[in-house]
């Protein structure tokens, strides 16, 4: 009997907490407002025109990578070279006219700071600073790195299917299960 009651403790987990804090997440993940990058190529890369702030949901691409990064965090170090390397397959790389977006988020990182791990890690995609947290604390206060990835097309109001803390394992399997969620 009390297995049984275990059993069905864990079925309404997966059934209902599960599926409340995936609807959370892209909840907060699609709320947030970043302001549009001062480089135009940083702007342009996003499908970015105009000032101002923007969406996650504005970013003129099918999907987007959000990276939570800090640049004090030496996981984030190691990541950046092979999230670099993973940025410039996607933006090679295109099927029937989809496109991928990345962005990182510098948890707790100043403008300075996140210029700084710009610099030094040469990284190409656009980076924002959260220096007060909000942002990292609206998507859940996770660890660094952590890696969202959001379905984003012109069908979709949004949806993240990939939410995970810590490096990614596998770049070609990740970019794969991207195409394979936008193609649908």
């Amino acid at each position: 009997m009390r297995y049984l009651w275990l059993l069905l403790t864990g079925v309404m987990v997966v059934l209902f907490i599960v599926p409340a804090y995936a609807d959370t997440t892209a909840h907060a993940l699609f709320g947030i407002r970043l302001p549009a990058p001062d480089d135009d190529s940083q702007k342009s890369a996003l499908g970015l025109t105009g000032t101002g702030s923007f969406s996650i949901l504005d970013i003129g691409a099918d999907a987007v990578v959000v990276e939570i990064f800090s640049m004090y965090c030496p996981h984030c170090q190691r990541e950046a070279p092979l999230l670099n390397a993973f940025y410039e397959t996607i933006r090679k790389e295109s099927r029937a006219g989809r496109k991928i977006a990345v962005i990182g988020i510098g948890a707790g990182n100043s403008k300075y700071e996140v210029e700084f791990f710009r610099k030094k890690f040469d990284v190409p995609f656009p980076l924002f600073s959260d220096i007060d947290y909000s942002l990292h604390k609206a998507l859940g206060g996770h660890k660094t790195p952590h890696f969202f990835v959001a379905d984003i097309t012109d069908d979709s109001a949004g949806s993240v299917f990939y939410d995970k803390t810590g490096a990614i394992e596998d770049y070609d399997a990740l970019l794969k299960r991207i195409w394979k969620e936008i193609s649908r």
